[in-house]
């Protein structure tokens, strides 16, 4: 296992995390000062997309927090535990409830980046919930190897 990528990856991940939670925190301060520039969505639907964006953000920055429960036990070498399959299954309930705010979201401002941002949450959420299977399956396997002496 290369230890520099994987505390690389942990670095970047704790990175996120505390940058995620700041932009939700700040996010009506955010939105207001695009209104500012006239960007009309923002102005006239503040409320709306305040609670899209945020909801999103949360559910996002859960996902990151799920993904450092997953590093916490590839650093220490112990990868296939039933918790990486709940920590997997529930990014893939996560991503899916970001996908559907996204499509709530095209009511109220369609745009393309919409459609990637639920193109890529809904391919996240169905790769999430294949992993957890194979996760799961592999702690089956190695469980049963376990036994066998």
């Amino acid at each position: 296992m290369n230890t520099k990528t994987v505390k690389f990856t942990k670095h970047i991940l704790d990175v996120m995390f505390v940058s995620g939670i700041i932009v939700i925190l700040t996010l009506p301060i955010s939105l207001r000062y695009l209104a500012k520039f006239k960007i009309e969505v923002f102005m006239n639907q503040y409320i709306p997309m305040l609670i899209i964006f945020g909801i999103s953000g949360i559910l996002g920055v859960t996902i990151i927090y799920e993904l450092r429960r997953m590093m916490k036990t590839v650093m220490e070498e112990e990868c296939f535990v039933t918790a990486n399959v709940t920590s997997l299954r529930h990014m893939a309930r996560l991503s899916f409830g970001i996908t559907i705010l996204w499509i709530i979201k095209l009511y109220f401002n369609p745009t393309p980046a919409a459609l990637v941002i639920i193109i890529v949450f809904f391919i996240a959420a169905l790769f999430s919930q294949v992993l957890a299977c194979v996760f799961d399956k592999a702690i089956a396997y190695k469980e049963e190897n376990d036994f066998t002496i």
